[in-house]
């Protein structure tokens, strides 16, 4: 029985996530650039393809692997839609171009007689006839088999080297028995805004800086327009939902609160209050306006070139339906009450984590699909998931899946500041952007080896770090102790080593005031309104402008992987540039990372 067999051997595909258990990255328009080792026995020579299609496409596209040294073929693409694709490399014998070297050297060195060479290479060329689909192009090939079955060797030498033969041999080849790595790896194409954006994080309560009272809806077009002026294009606002009111948080996270202090947005549900869908996760806290204030909010905001997104934060107050509807989805102590969040020695008495282990766990799984869904459908294509690293990394993988699927243009990023393996997994299970270290690294050698690990190694194929200088629930040392020359330095650094980042509302007015000994604000607004002058002395509003300016005039500073680092003997200034890949526009950073030394 004649068995057939792959004709070359492919090994060592990259780009490859966990050998294609995880898709890679990239956004539309992007490049896709596939390396593999190719190889055969003997001397026989091998061509190769790169493949791709949308997933769901019966027709493969195709483009010619290229030899780069030491059996190294690379291969690219361009990707333009924004969706899922999958690739491949096929490898199989190159019959003609072997023939074409052996005739060629066999006839320089003057070997005689070649008539059964020349035939040889007639056979091929009379089998690449038979597989033309072009009528034009099989009666040609049928000329050059005459031809070389009946001229003289340097004539046919000369037509075997004819670029009209080559390329209607490239056009039809023999691919009989080739190889194709399988299977297919995928790459999850995501619009533009996923690679490159500028967020500004405030809290629509405290939008019209008042401590006295609270802000609505639509109060924040003011601080969207200021936003918008200092060139940022992604309005992120901690969760709008309702709050709870047992063990409501006070002022500092003090375990009483006042009748008039408005919870911690993060203790999210209260079915006590009049809301359409419940009180939970599916409405607007009445303190802030309707569904139908939200809906021209987020008209106002794309009417401007803007985008909102949302905090996907999972979390339940004793209010929540759920709570009263499903206690099974819960953790429940040995005397049937719930359990409330704990992250030692911090204490969440105002809200419930639920058990995505439970019994009920795929009813559980579905309403938190339903949720996004509700907002997605409402406009929203952004969510920043709170604490993402403690919940299952499957259920990641079924949501966000589940969500494209429907809405392949739906953005999520992981705040999950944790372990490095489990920010790692959580981004190859589905997360577009993911926060970093980037909030605590200071000094220059360590940001050159984690930026060097974040865009030049395996992790710039599904990695996207959002950087953060400050969150609400974080104010690092340095900001509490240098000044305003460290937030100049700091918005620098975000802005220019990755081509995503953020800073929450306050920064730019350089607010550092800080729980002593910790790294928390004083009078955080998470527990109150917050008050504010936007315009108080010492802001570095022009200075963010600026830096927005050039990041949206320079293409270098768009793209997320081609960070690259340079010597400078000074251990307090950092030497960095970014270039596109055409090198029409490079750019250079220089950063004087020593708040103190001007």
């Amino acid at each position: 029985m004649l068995r057939v067999f792959p004709s070359a051997v492919i090994e060592n595909l990259q780009p490859l996530i966990d050998g294609g258990r995880y898709p890679i990255k990239r956004v539309t328009g992007e490049d896709l650039v596939v390396e593999a080792d190719i190889f055969k026995e003997g001397h026989d020579v091998a061509a190769a393809a790169l493949k791709w299609r949308m997933v769901g496409e019966t027709c493969w596209h195709e483009t010619p692997m290229k030899l780069i040294d030491n059996d190294r073929w690379r291969g690219a693409c361009t990707l333009y839609e924004n969706a899922i694709y999958e690739y491949t490399v096929e490898a199989w014998i190159d019959a003609f171009t072997g023939w074409q070297h052996e005739f060629s050297t066999k006839f320089k060195a003057g070997v005689t007689p070649l008539r059964s060479e020349a035939l040889e290479g007639a056979a091929l060329i009379e089998e690449a006839a038979k597989r033309a689909h072009d009528p034009h192009d099989a009666s040609r090939l049928c000329e050059i088999t005459e031809a070389v079955r009946t001229k003289l060797p340097a004539e046919v030498d000369q037509l075997a080297h004819s670029g009209e033969l080559e390329v209607l041999m490239a056009t039809y080849p023999d691919r009989a028995g080739a190889t194709q790595w399988a299977p297919p790896p995928r790459v999850v194409v995501d619009r533009v805004e996923a690679r490159t954006a500028a967020w500004y994080e405030f809290f629509p309560r405290s939008a019209e800086g008042s401590g006295e009272r609270g802000s609505k809806l639509r109060d924040c077009l003011p601080r969207i327009e200021y936003a918008k002026a200092m060139g940022f294009n992604v309005i992120y606002f901690p969760p709008i939902h309702p709050i709870g009111t047992t063990n409501r948080k006070g002022r500092n996270n003090s375990v009483i609160s006042q009748p008039d202090d408005p919870g911690v947005p993060y203790a999210i549900g209260n079915r006590h209050l009049n809301c359409p869908n419940g009180g939970g996760h599916k409405d607007i806290d009445p303190a802030l306006g309707t569904l139908e204030d939200f809906a021209w909010l987020e008209e106002e905001v794309r009417k401007r070139g803007l985008e909102i997104a949302l905090d996907f934060a999972i979390n339940c107050s004793p209010d929540h339906p759920y709570v009263a509807e499903h206690p099974e989805w819960f953790y429940a102590r040995p005397d049937g009450t719930i359990k409330f969040a704990e992250n030692p020695p911090k204490k969440y008495e105002d809200i419930y984590p639920l058990n995505f282990r439970c019994r009920d766990w795929l009813e559980l799984w579905a309403e938190m699909k339903s949720i996004i869904l509700f907002w997605v459908e409402r406009g929203v294509r952004i969510f920043r998931v709170d604490n993402p690293h403690t919940k299952p990394v499957p259920f990641w993988e079924y949501l966000i899946s589940g969500v494209r699927d429907e809405f392949p243009d739906t953005i999520f990023l992981s705040e999950a500041f944790t372990r490095p393996k489990m920010m790692k997994v959580l981004a190859k299970a589905g997360f577009n952007q993911s926060y970093t270290y980037f909030t605590w690294r200071n000094y220059k050698q360590e940001l050159i080896d984690y930026f060097s690990e974040l865009t030049q190694t395996e992790m710039r194929e599904y990695f996207r770090g959002n950087l953060w200088p400050n969150t609400p629930d974080i104010l690092p040392p340095i900001l509490q102790n240098g000044g305003r020359p460290a937030f100049m330095i700091r918005a620098v650094l975000a802005a220019t080593l990755s081509s995503v980042y953020g800073i929450y509302s306050g920064f730019e007015l350089c607010e550092n005031a800080a729980l002593p000994g910790r790294e928390e604000y004083l009078d955080s607004e998470k527990y109150q309104f917050k008050e504010r002058d936007w315009d108080a002395p010492g802001n570095i509003k022009e200075f963010i402008t600026s830096l927005n300016t050039i990041r949206r005039e320079n293409r270098a500073l768009q793209f997320y992987d081609n960070l690259r680092f340079y010597n400078a003997d000074n251990d307090a200034i950092m030497f960095y540039g970014k270039t596109t890949p055409a090198r029409e526009n490079i750019i250079f950073v220089v950063v004087n990372l020593d708040p103190y030394r001007r």
